[in-house]
């Protein structure tokens, strides 16, 4: 039988390879394509998934690899409107942060034990997220809901389906 650990983990290793998958045959100007007027490119939006992933770490008490200096500010919600391919990292480093992340979250929810997961989660989230696990979960669940806007951009560019 899963335990609840099990099946966190299970979120995370779906949402990573929805990520590498979609992220697999586009380039790093792909990445500066969106779906709609007003929409967040994907370059965007994987630095608000890196970014995002490290501060619910440390909401949760947990450590994870620094990222590079201004990564997070490039990626705050004011600089979503950018087109410009300076202001954003290449494919790759997307790729390699969002490694360590995953790293970071399995070496998190592994430092937690399971009795901890039942306790009420970050006040600042609990509205969403009511506990540690519902925390942890979430984690999993953001990448599996920005890989799905990836399929409109994949579409304009003419990608094949994946899934």
């Amino acid at each position: 039988m899963l335990s609840v650990k099990d099946m966190i983990r299970n979120q995370f290793k779906f949402g990573d390879m929805l990520i590498q998958s979609y992220l697999g045959d586009l380039d790093d100007a792909d990445l500066l394509v969106r779906s709609v007027p007003g929409a967040n490119h994907i370059a965007w939006q994987m630095g608000h998934l890196i970014s995002s992933a490290q501060h619910i770490l440390k909401e949760l008490g947990h450590e994870s690899a620094p990222l590079p200096a201004g990564f997070a500010e490039a990626h705050a919600k004011d600089t979503s409107a950018s087109d410009d391919p300076a202001r954003f990292a290449a494919k790759d480093e997307y790729l390699r942060l969002q490694g360590l992340m995953l790293e970071a979250m399995n070496a998190a929810l592994d430092k937690t034990p399971e009795s901890v997961l039942e306790e009420p989660g970050p006040e600042a989230m609990r509205e969403y997220a009511p506990t540690k696990a519902d925390i942890f979960m979430l984690l999993g669940n953001h990448l599996a809901m920005h890989a799905g806007q990836f399929v409109p951009i994949r579409r304009k560019l003419g990608k094949p389906a994946l899934f």
